[in-house]
């Protein structure tokens, strides 16, 4: 993500493209850059039970409390025991500030009941300079881990990239310990980042190794295509 101080600077003059789409409501924002293929996108049955699950797309500003609640209830229940022995540690409210990111956007997998059993969470921003789709977090319940939703849900991030603005790649940090995970962002076509951290020498002869990665996955931006499409017809009008 970028900087605070980066971001102050840009919001001092003309808004970015990013942050014209970081300005829009939920409905905007699904029309614009999730673009789902059909209408019937917010709905899901899972493959073994046939139970029906609901999607919903929400801003973090507009995330109940309870929802809330439910969603770090599952980053703990899925990777506290990666965050507890990494550099990071398991700060449950510094994870919670962090998931109220104005710009964040919830995509929330609901049963038949309303009970949260899965979500994924996303932000348009800057990562050193490049415009990306961070993808924050992905977590599933166990009943619905292997059912394919999860490659649905990381799908969805591919969408809201290729039509944001300048944006040409997907970008998330995994644990270098989640295996599981990393095994399933490298079948979706997500490779190490160069933005990712490199052992490095410090003093004394030590060794810092870091224990996350950061990957990505490059996408064509069908909205940058379709402005060059259109200056190109102006210009020979």
């Amino acid at each position: 993500m970028a900087t605070t101080n980066t971001r102050q600077k840009r919001k001092r003059g003309t808004p970015t493209p990013i942050e014209l789409v970081n300005r829009k409501d939920d409905a905007q924002f699904i029309a614009d850059h999730l673009r789902p293929s059909s209408p019937d996108w917010n709905k899901w049955t899972h493959p073994k039970t046939q139970e029906a699950y609901g999607l919903s797309l929400v801003g973090a500003g507009r995330l109940s409390e309870a929802d809330l609640a439910a969603c770090l209830g599952l980053v703990e229940e899925t990777s506290r025991a990666d965050y507890e022995p990494s550099s990071m540690g398991w700060k449950p409210g510094q994870k919670r500030a962090e998931m109220r990111s104005a710009e964040l956007r919830y995509l929330l997998v609901r049963n038949g009941k309303g009970d949260i059993r899965g979500f994924t969470s996303l932000m348009p921003t800057y990562e050193e300079g490049q415009p990306v789709v961070y993808c924050y977090e992905i977590h599933l319940k166990p009943e619905l881990q292997g059912t394919g939703l999860g490659r649905q849900l990381l799908e969805y991030h591919e969408h809201v990239a290729r039509h944001t603005p300048t944006v040409a790649k997907v970008m998330l940090t995994c644990f270098l310990s989640n295996e599981r995970a990393l095994a399933f962002y490298r079948r979706r076509g997500f490779a190490k980042d160069g933005l990712s951290p490199e052992p490095r020498k410090l003093r004394f002869g030590k060794v810092f190794v870091p224990d996350y990665v950061i990957m990505s996955k490059g996408v064509v931006n069908v909205v940058d295509d379709e402005n060059e499409a259109d200056a190109a017809a102006a210009a020979s009008s």
